[in-house]
């Protein structure tokens, strides 16, 4: 099982921070729910997965990391965030190019995988995270779809924000991931009518991967540029 739950049908949410290029199991929590909220309006975290993200090199597992403005703006907002330097996105798919460019499927998506870079005009990290997680939610063939937590015109701090959201999205069921167990508030959820499911991340399969030893914590890229159109087999949703 890809998560636990109990009880009612109705309609499932997740509300998750935007992440860079994310591994296999931001995807496989996004195929699980009916919609996935994007929680880009809180404060923006340094050293985190909101603009930088984890990839297969020669030389071993390294990160690509979008640089943003941080001096001065310890408070802003994910949504607020903004890049510092507009190369980026260029140093990174040649990045890419160097590491993956003998990887069997590489070519299969370097297309798309490269106007998704090249064609980047966005100044913001939210919007180019939603760039990528919409694209890459495509190719997997996942049909749900992004809202941002700022569409919904709601109120509180951490558990009755959530809760809010839950209500003003219509939803009767939140899946969370495993490490909201330290404060997320269960109880709270239930006495509103809102089951709770926690996302498990057991039972991923090794797939063909370049650069031993194999590492499951990194970008889908590096799913997608091994395995192809097979990577749903390697995913949890997929199995």
């Amino acid at each position: 099982m890809s998560y636990t739950k109990t009880g009612t049908s109705g309609k499932t949410i997740a509300i998750l921070q935007s992440n860079y290029v994310p591994w296999k199991g931001y995807f496989d929590l996004m195929s699980l729910v009916d919609e996935l909220v994007l929680y880009d309006d809180v404060q923006f975290t340094r050293r985190d997965w909101r603009n930088r993200n984890r990839l297969k090199s020669p030389g071993g597992v390294r990160w690509l990391t979008i640089p943003v403005r941080v001096k001065g703006r310890y408070l802003q907002r994910i949504d607020e965030t903004e890049v510092s330097d507009p190369g980026w996105a260029r140093r990174h798919w040649s990045t890419l190019v160097g590491w993956y460019a003998s990887a069997p499927c590489f070519e299969q998506y370097r297309p798309v995988i490269e106007d998704l870079y090249l064609g980047s005009r966005d100044r913001h990290l939210s919007q180019i995270n939603r760039r990528f997680l919409e694209a890459l939610r495509d190719i997997l063939g996942i049909s749900t779809p992004l809202r941002s937590s700022s569409d919904y015109a709601v109120e509180g701090r951490k558990t009755e924000r959530l809760l809010a959201i839950c209500h003003s999205a219509g939803a009767d069921r939140y899946i969370s991931g495993p490490a909201a167990r330290a404060y997320l508030d269960e109880d709270r959820f239930r006495a509103d009518g809102i089951e709770v499911a926690w996302m498990t991340y057991d039972g991923y399969p090794e797939y063909p991967q370049l650069y031993p030893p194999f590492d499951h914590g990194v970008s889908v890229l590096d799913l997608l540029f091994s395995v192809g159109d097979e990577a749903p087999r390697y995913m949890l949703g997929g199995r």
